[in-house]
């Protein structure tokens, strides 16, 4: 439900800013490994077991894969773009 609401308040305030040269995008991360999950659980078997799955990509995501992310929608490469929602997810959004 929450990341409904995400899609929906970036595609309203993307129509309601875009007049003003403003451009509006959200980025959906998947299963990005961090370093707090490592800590509470070191043998991530199970859950990459579950996450390869269904994902297409047959690996965990991480930082630098939110973070090119991230670039792009902040540079020009992207000042056409907006009310978009980028699925950082390894392909988990196509299952």
């Amino acid at each position: 439900a929450s990341k409904a609401a995400i899609i929906g308040i970036t595609r309203a305030l993307a129509r309601e800013l875009g007049g003003d040269g403003i451009r509006v995008n959200s980025v959906m991360p998947g299963a990005i490994r961090t370093e707090m999950e490592l800590e509470v659980d070191p043998n991530q078997e199970e859950v990459a077991a579950f996450l390869y799955g269904v994902q297409a990509l047959k690996r965990r995501g991480t930082s630098e894969d939110l973070a090119g992310a991230f670039m792009f929608l902040a540079s020009e490469e992207s000042s056409f773009v907006t009310g978009q929602i980028l699925n950082v997810d390894g392909g988990w959004v196509m299952r």
